[in-house]
């Protein structure tokens, strides 16, 4: 994103603090906008394209954890942050039920918050960029066009659900290492949830199915952290 600024979506309603936090990341070449509560919140996500969230969990008309659940039907990638005096254990693990990329209790450091917003959008550009960069993979005697959905081996081609392409590609990604499961989850069904988990599962078995012409091809389930999409290079 050369020459062009990050937008930050920021819904707060303590309107001293919200506004401090505001110019504070003005003043570091963010572009903010600042809701007071969960519906003008939604109501500007729904309207314009934001590179992060950046939500207070309790707040009126509509609370921040309901507000990460709107947000992750619209766009299930976007990067969230949940703002918090709420430090109870079950609200943490709430927040990163849904999807969340960080819980930072208040009162904390901006500059930390700072280094941790640029972290993660960091992270997210260079897989954008590795995404853009690579669309067609070898898997053994595979050709893999993520572009086009399409998986050839001797002619024959099979086209794939969005779903399966996603995550083939992601498994091409990490080829001969590790995937984990919470970044399949996260990236293609927005949450790590069991339900969710249960559905990768089932698109696990339909690639393994697609890929069963190359012996030499193998998705190894490596017990409760991921896969690995075993395959010549």
């Amino acid at each position: 994103m050369e020459n062009e600024k990050y937008k930050v979506l920021l819904v707060e309603d303590d309107s001293n603090f919200g506004q401090v936090l505001k110019n504070y990341l003005e003043l570091n070449d963010f572009v903010v906008e600042l809701a007071r509560d969960g519906i003008l919140g939604l109501a500007a996500f729904r309207r314009e394209k934001f590179d992060i969230c950046l939500l207070d969990v309790m707040m009126p008309n509509m609370d921040g954890f309901t507000l990460a659940e709107e947000i992750r039907n619209v766009d299930p990638d976007v990067p969230l942050f949940f703002l918090s005096a709420k430090s109870m254990k079950e609200d943490i693990l709430n927040g990163y039920k849904l999807g969340a990329d960080d819980y930072i209790t208040k009162p904390f450091d901006s500059e930390v918050l700072l280094h941790k917003v640029k972290a993660i959008l960091k992270r997210n550009q260079e897989l954008q960029e590795k995404q853009h960069a690579e669309v067609e993979f070898s898997v053994g005697g595979y050709h893999f066009n993520s572009k086009l959905r399409t998986l050839e081996k001797d002619g024959e081609s099979r086209t794939l659900s969005p779903k399966e392409n996603e995550l083939l590609t992601m498994l091409c990604e990490y080829k001969n290492d590790l995937l984990p499961r919470e970044a399949a989850l996260k990236r293609i069904w927005g949450s790590d949830t069991y339900f969710n988990g249960r559905s990768m599962d089932v698109y696990i078995a339909k690639l393994r199915k697609y890929l069963k012409g190359d012996s030499a091809v193998e998705i190894v389930n490596i017990h409760g952290n991921g896969f690995r999409l075993v395959c010549p290079e």
